[in-house]
């Protein structure tokens, strides 16, 4: 590569990188997209969390022994690390309990709740608490956790450009079906690949309307 080039190409990628940090200080500092945050989640919480989880609770410690709540480190907004809340969806075990491990759905089992739960995206709804506290969008790219961000940042370069935006309950790349882990190697590099792209793509391309059309699209394919 000649040095004009070289310098086309490194003007380029700091044009991007610039456009991309301003698109997310857009998404951070919308008072829309904060106020819809709040304000759905306040109202989910109140009027339908607070008697779906003791149900949802009891069905799951009536099948396996442990705690109904799943809580793990996840990397949040400019790779702050906080605690994300699920329902438990696996066996308990020294793995799928410890923090420094990496609990897969194809080295864990599911429990038959936690496959119904799954399935419809039912784990998931704890994080509205996440999002009422700030920790959380409802729309923008899912938290990883801590020690799968690590070993993803081996393969993706730019991963670190996700947490420019809070993390979301659903996003751009769950929609499009890029979303889990699997078993084999190079097919989840490819997967993680695209999902990061997706998140890139969304903060490219937000709107306040494009987190309304994720939203409805989310609902309409539990």
């Amino acid at each position: 590569m000649s040095k004009n080039n070289l310098s086309a190409h490194i003007n380029i990628h700091s044009s991007n990188k610039d456009n991309l940090q301003y698109n997310a200080l857009q998404i951070n500092t919308h008072w829309g997209k904060r106020f819809f945050d709040f304000s759905f989640s306040f109202l989910f919480l109140l009027l339908i969390f607070s008697w779906l989880y003791p149900l949802i609770a009891l069905l799951i410690k009536l099948e396996s022994k442990g705690l109904a709540l799943f809580v793990q480190e996840r990397i949040g907004l400019n790779g702050k690390v906080f605690k994300c809340y699920k329902f438990r969806t696996l066996h308990t075990n020294k793995n799928s309990l410890d923090k420094d491990s990496l609990p897969l759905s194809y080295t864990t089992p599911a429990t038959k709740v936690g496959i119904f739960l799954r399935k419809y995206n039912l784990d998931e709804l704890p994080q509205f608490i996440n999002v009422l506290k700030g920790d959380m969008s409802i729309v923008g790219p899912r938290p990883h956790a801590v020690l799968f961000h690590k070993m993803y940042s081996e393969y993706v370069e730019n991963i670190n450009d996700r947490l420019l935006v809070k993390p979301g309950i659903t996003g751009l790349a769950q929609i499009k079906g890029l979303r889990g882990d699997v078993e084999n190697k190079e097919e989840n590099k490819i997967n993680i690949q695209k999902r990061v792209a997706a998140d890139i793509e969304y903060i490219n391309n937000w709107s306040f309307g494009l987190d309304i059309k994720i939203f409805f699209k989310t609902f309409f394919r539990l």
